[in-house]
């Protein structure tokens, strides 16, 4: 059993951060939306990974090689934007005839990731929504048999939504229907969906089964981000080291601050997430996500995303702000 991780995308719903960081390696209630997907595939025994890298790349082969030296790790490079299903495609000659876990790189999802590798067929990740026209839809009959799979229909016949975890054990079929998808292009598309693939297997004879996940964490935007950093704070309990010195400062569980942080008179919590060697004086910092590196003085701060590097001062914001970032919202003449 391999696994496939495709980190290729440039994250645009998540500029200015993903100008300079993939979206991947964002921090999330103390650790990053990469290293929560790696952890829940090898403790439950996958070894072999299979990351597509594209848009800062070197950042993710350098972070996953740094972290994970013990995981036996490829690195397959998707220069054009084609889609996941293009992306997938690339790992051909890597994965051969072995069985394959696909999770797409901005997806978190709560699932007993052992049940689904060890099931007897493929399987397809499942989660109910109001509204399936931007995702692909699942048709699930009773007995959890998926009919029919569609790519962001117009008039949806199911509201369950691939949630973008998939457990595929006929590899040839997936990667012929693939490679058919992308010769002939017979809808004309400029980018190839995985769904479609999967369709196509289904015609061809293969069985799919489908899983719902208990929870499906969205980390494509802003506001969804923040949103499933709090979820999953409460979820892993915060990370803040018992020995900390933070001087004056109030903390409001659940809070994770990584290693080197100096914080003065400050309050922090609930639902933040602080990287490593963060430095913060006279703030109030709430249901925010603040990266490694940063500055802030004499700032309130609520459901915001600051990304590393930054230094920010001056009075309450709601902030959306890049790496490498200097701002003084208090106006001063300097």
């Amino acid at each position: 059993m391999k696994a496939i991780i495709p980190v290729a995308g440039a994250g645009t719903k998540l500029r200015p951060h993903t100008y300079t960081q993939p979206k991947a390696l964002i921090p999330l209630a103390g650790k990053t939306i990469l290293s929560i997907i790696v952890d829940q595939l090898h403790e439950s025994g996958i070894k072999d990974f299979i990351f597509i890298i594209g848009y800062l790349g070197e950042k993710i082969q350098d972070y996953v090689e740094k972290k994970y030296p013990d995981l036996n790790c490829h690195f397959v490079q998707q220069n054009e934007r084609f889609g996941i299903g293009h992306a997938i495609n690339l790992t051909r000659e890597i994965v051969g005839t072995d069985e394959v876990m696909i999770v797409l790189g901005d997806t978190i999802a709560d699932y007993n990731v052992k049940e689904i590798i060890d099931a007897p067929v493929s399987m397809l990740g499942i989660k109910k929504v109001d509204d399936p026209r931007d995702f692909g839809v699942a048709e699930v009959e009773d007995d959890g048999t998926v009919s029919k799979v569609i790519e962001k229909p117009a008039i949806p016949k199911s509201n369950m939504a691939l949630v973008g975890v998939y457990k595929i054990k006929e590899t040839d079929f997936m990667f012929s229907c693939l490679e058919n998808l992308i010769v002939t292009n017979p809808k004309g598309y400029e980018e190839f969906s995985l769904t479609d693939a999967l369709e196509c297997m289904m015609q061809r004879g293969a069985a799919f089964k489908s899983f719902k996940v208990n929870n499906w964490f969205d980390c494509g935007k802003k506001e969804t981000l923040l949103e499933s950093n709090a979820t999953l704070l409460k979820k892993f309990g915060g990370n803040v080291k018992e020995d900390h010195n933070y001087e004056n400062t109030i903390i409001i569980p659940p809070v994770s601050i990584a290693e080197g942080c100096d914080i003065k008179n400050s309050v922090i919590g609930p639902n933040v997430t602080i990287g490593e060697h963060t430095s913060i004086t006279y703030a109030i910092i709430k249901d925010s996500i603040i990266g490694s590196y940063s500055k802030l003085h004499e700032i309130v701060l609520n459901t915001s995303l600051i990304g590393s590097d930054a230094d920010v001062r001056g009075v309450s914001r709601n902030l959306n702000i890049g790496d490498n970032t200097a701002i003084d919202l208090g106006g001063s003449s300097k």
